[in-house]
């Protein structure tokens, strides 16, 4: 026992963290009904804040500690609400995106203005340790500790005691009446935010003296708060606090245990998504949401006239074939956005077409180019191996549908992110993937006479495919699987009552979508030449998404050519003008707007037009009906007192 006593000491200091942000998580998607991604983003922005008060401007610790936590924390929280009162009602991967354009807007201006990382010493106590039952406890980590459960006691009384913690749990229950009582339930919103906020501050800042000032390391670890959140069952804060213990605990306990395995030295840091994966998945989701009609304007498939669309068509390959003669010395960046196409292909199908929501498209494509790798590696025909490579992604496709056949909305990302999360902490470490090594490579192909090898050819052959594999999609949304496809995403209550199979449907886009992935990711590897699993880490899947809102249009083709370009070519020709840092503020600013545009002209049908709130046509408005009366699976609105209120 005494051989895991350091690392149970190790666990309650880091899950102390954890039990800090998940709380402040838990408040805020409470009061408003929004999953906030960025708060990761909030707590490292914070950690930066009291680097740059403290060792920048000589601010004593106190002051520079106050200003940091609460200061920075309620102008976030108050900057949040303020785009949070913008997504009122908006469909769940609206939500999704501007919470992680802020994530890219955040980490962005972090690595612009200070850099990638800077090292933060102890601050809260001098140096020194005690000794509890033979293991030794520094000053830091008691501080750490007890800042954690003097904050959730505090929290507590807050919501038991207070004017505004019934106002908080008034806000939940019912605004309307809380509204007739004479207070705002903007105004108890608004300081769920600031409150959510400033935890997600403090677990930045106590974060921060152990792994350094570091904008993405911090916002991971915030993420990790993701787990103990889903164990509190997104409603509890008292259990959220119990349950970041938990993950931290479980967390150290597993460091212990996999030492003698090199192959699983990833498997600790996923134990919070492991948690949140198996949670969402055993849980009932009606205990989890409460349902609720929402008016929403309907799709009105209106699709472009058809001699547009073959002179766009027309415009667009005349200028992909002049790129070889055009571009020069940058021809492989445009080849590596052809092979992104593919992502954007499979990630639009499923967020626009069908109205599901993945955070894992990334285990996708590595799955596609590490199998493509093996395949040209054990000599098989390039053609095959790359249509093999496809087919590979297409079980682990059908394995993501499984969450979303009982999961929907925000829950359903949840799900899928931390799948995806999972999968790169401990698939990526075998040797069916990336390896010991931590890349794959593979050959390009050879074709007879013509060199595919150059960078010209092989462009040539990537355009093909990407032109083959665009009129498959474009094939596939026009028939009768593209209907049920765009009927799954308004109403899959009203698709099954006509008696058709809604789970099949569903199991049968994330195949497509996988399948899509796994070739992006073959020509991927195939362009670069070589391909690491740090360059396809799980938190990309979040910037495509972003990316693919930002373009602001749902036709599917024009908007993966579109997401293609601004994510692969146009940093390669921004760079003199603009660093990467502040494109990945570029691109978390666009896909704020997009979402708030999105919101402001709701839902438009993928080859159709934005259907305006007012002026809809009848058959428009029976379909809005139809949908608000959904009540198997759309999820918009947490739980009251049926899951337990805040407590």
């Amino acid at each position: 026992m005494s051989d895991y006593l350091p690392f149970i000491v190790i666990g309650l200091v880091s899950g102390s963290v954890y039990g800090i942000a998940s709380m402040g998580l838990v408040l805020t998607y409470k009061a408003t009904g929004i999953f906030n991604f960025a708060h990761g983003a909030v707590a490292a922005a914070a950690a930066f804040v009291f680097y740059d008060l403290h060792h920048g401007h000589g601010v004593p610790v106190a002051p520079a500690l106050l200003l940091s936590v609460v200061g920075f924390g309620v102008v976030a929280g108050f900057l949040l609400e303020q785009l949070a009162r913008r997504l009122t009602d908006a469909a769940p991967a609206l939500t999704i995106v501007a919470t992680v354009g802020v994530t890219l807007a955040i980490q962005g201006f972090l690595e612009w203005k200070y850099g990638v990382r800077k090292d933060l010493p102890q601050f809260l106590l001098p140096n020194g340790s005690v000794q509890i039952a033979d293991v030794t406890v520094t000053y830091s980590q008691l501080a750490t500790v007890a800042i954690g459960a003097v904050s959730a006691v505090l929290l507590y009384q807050l919501f038991t005691r207070s004017r505004l913690g019934l106002s908080l749990r008034g806000v939940v229950d019912s605004p309307a009446l809380l509204g007739l009582s004479g207070t705002s339930p903007a105004g108890a919103r608004r300081a769920a935010w600031m409150l959510g906020s400033v935890f997600a501050a403090l677990s930045g800042v106590l974060t921060a003296p152990t792994l350094g000032v570091d904008a993405i390391l911090l916002t991971l670890l915030v993420v990790q708060a993701f787990g103990a959140a889903a164990i509190g069952r997104f409603s509890s804060l008292p259990l959220a606090y119990i349950g970041g213990l938990a993950v931290g605990v479980l967390g150290a306990l597993a460091t212990k245990v996999t030492q003698p395995y090199s192959a699983l030295n990833g498997a600790p840091a996923a134990v919070p998504f492991v948690i949140l994966f198996v949670v969402l998945l055993i849980s009932r989701p009606r205990r989890l949401v409460r349902r609720a009609a929402v008016v929403r304007t309907a799709r009105e498939h209106r699709p472009m006239p058809r001699a547009v669309q073959l002179t766009g068509a027309l415009v667009l390959a005349g200028a992909l074939l002049a790129v070889p003669q055009l571009a020069g010395s940058r021809l492989p960046v445009f080849t590596n956005g052809l092979a992104f196409v593919f992502v954007f292909l499979s990630l639009g199908l499923l967020v626009w077409t069908s109205g599901q929501i993945s955070l894992c498209q990334a285990a996708f494509v590595a799955v596609g180019a590490t199998t493509f790798s093996h395949l040209t590696t054990a000599g098989l025909p390039w053609l095959v191996a790359l249509t093999l490579a496809g087919l590979a992604t297409i079980p682990l496709g059908a394995l993501i549908a499984v969450p979303a056949i009982r999961l929907a909305g925000i829950y359903l990302a949840l799900a899928t992110f931390g799948f995806g999360i999972l999968f790169e902490r401990v698939a990526y470490r075998f040797g069916a993937m990336f390896g010991g090594d931590g890349f794959t490579s593979a050959p390009r192909p050879e074709i007879g006479l013509f060199d595919a090898t150059s960078d010209q050819g092989f462009y040539y052959v990537a355009l093909a495919l990407v032109i083959a594999g665009s009129f498959l999609v474009l094939t596939l949304v026009r028939s009768r699987l593209g209907r049920l496809l765009r009927a799954l995403g308004d109403s899959p209550v009203g698709l099954e009552a006509q008696g058709l199979a809604v789970n099949t449907t569903r199991v049968i886009v994330f195949c497509v979508s996988a399948f899509l992935a796994g070739i992006g990711g073959a020509l991927l590897t195939a362009g670069i030449g070589t391909v690491s699993g740090n360059t396809l880490s799980a938190l990309n899947s979040l910037t495509w998404l972003a990316v693919l809102a930002a373009v602001r249009t749902r036709r599917l083709v024009p908007a993966a050519f579109l997401a293609a370009g601004a994510l692969a070519v146009m940093p390669v020709y921004l760079d003199s003008v603009l660093s990467a840092s502040k494109l990945t503020m570029l691109f978390g600013v666009a896909a704020i707007s997009a979402a708030v545009a999105g919101q402001r002209r709701p839902w438009a049908a993928p080859g159709g037009r934005w259907a305006e709130r007012t002026g809809a046509s009848p058959v428009a408005e029976r379909a809005r009906a139809a949908r608000a009366a959904d009540e198997d699976r759309l999820v918009l609105v947490p739980v009251g007192n049926e899951a337990g209120a805040l407590r």
